[in-house]
């Protein structure tokens, strides 16, 4: 009976998870598709095609202004990807997405004030800056999509100056469903379930007890909890901002934002499979170093006079102007849009399906 309650509630705990995330999967599918065809793929290789840091600015602050969670986003960095981004630029991309938006912004200023919202609005444009870069030089076969420039080529010089808007909008919707779907559920499905199974194993409000207690609390295990953890940034500054005020060094702030936002399974999975393991190493480690660096700093500017936030007039009147500019999916349309993730997940591995059972007809 324990490993069947073990059992049902790690698929619970993914289901919770992936309901958090599959409104804005879905959306950014449909997204990521009419980005495919429907901009120009010359004119998008010209912009993000290359190395330039110019190149890693715009895809920073293009990024810093969609309010989407770090799995939302592996769509559309997939889809910049393999229209012709260079991997620095599309790392920034999907690097500050998840960090930073002006609604978080907003949660921040109001309840963790304004010194560790400047720190934070910073970090969040540096580090996906420093990821681009260091993507950039040591890409090496990764750097693009492999065949990109003859696939752009090809689109061109064939399809630029005869499809409609329309015919181009229906042509990266099929792509979106039959090739860049299936390649993401086909991971952040099993993403989703092992992210479950850590929670099992180490139940959120555990982790919340041990960060609740100041005086155990390190630099370096809140990076490694809020790896294992799946973070919204505007979801958990009211937490951090409460942890804080009970006597957290505002260091742990930012670094668990950073840290848990930038960084989930689902997102890494994907990446390492659709894109290389280069990538993940280069993100991943970037990620977690800057994080820790710069909670390091933040505690040293600021500490050892520093003190909380504690004006409840302006902490309400920030909730309520991010309350406005925060969607809330309806429950029905999240289970909906994760039974639409399931179904691609089925969907991408019933050909391997197909392979193993085929396999064992013929040895039988």
């Amino acid at each position: 009976m324990i490993i069947i309650d073990y059992i049902k509630n790690s698929i619970m705990a993914g289901i919770n998870i992936l309901n958090g995330a599959s409104v804005w999967l879905v959306a950014s599918f449909i997204l990521a598709g009419i980005m495919h065809d429907v901009l120009s793929p010359d004119r998008l290789q010209k912009m993000l095609g290359n190395k330039k840091i110019s190149s890693l600015f715009k895809s920073t602050l293009s990024g810093m202004f969609l309010p989407i969670c770090s799995c939302g986003v592996i769509p559309l960095g997939l889809s910049l990807y393999y229209s012709g981004a260079y991997l620095g630029p599309t790392l920034a991309f999907m690097c500050a997405t998840p960090i930073i938006n002006p609604i978080a912004m907003i949660m921040c200023f109001g309840l963790l004030g304004w010194k560790i919202s400047i720190i934070y609005l910073i970090t969040g444009f540096l580090l996906p800056l420093v990821v681009g870069i260091l993507a950039n030089i040591f890409g090496g076969d990764e750097i693009k999509a492999y065949g990109i420039e003859d696939s752009i080529d090809n689109k061109t010089l064939s399809l630029e100056d005869t499809r409609t808007l329309k015919q181009k909008f229906v042509s990266g919707i099929r792509w979106s469903i039959n090739d860049l779907a299936l390649s993401v559920s086909k991971y952040v499905i099993p993403g989703m379930f092992i992210a479950g199974i850590l929670l099992t194993l180490l139940p959120q409000q555990y982790i919340q007890m041990y960060l609740g207690n100041p005086s155990v609390i390190s630099l370096g295990s809140i990076t490694i909890l809020a790896s294992c953890m799946y973070v919204c940034a505007v979801g958990h500054i009211p937490f951090i901002a409460a942890l804080v005020a009970s006597g957290a060094a505002p260091g742990v702030a930012i670094t668990f934002l950073i840290a848990g936002t930038a960084t989930n399974l689902p997102e890494l999975i994907s990446i390492y499979n659709i894109i290389g393991k280069r990538t993940v190493v280069i993100y991943t480690t970037t990620t977690i170093l800057f994080s820790l660096f710069v909670g390091y700093i933040t505690n040293m500017i600021l500490m050892p006079n520093f003190n909380p936030v504690l004006n409840f007039d302006r902490v309400s009147n920030s909730i309520n102007v991010a309350n406005k500019l925060i969607f809330s999916a309806p429950q029905p349309l999240k289970y909906l849009c994760s039974f639409i993730i399931f179904l691609f997940f089925m969907k991408s591995i019933i050909p391997n399906l197909n392979k193993i059972f085929s396999k064992q007809e013929v040895e039988l």
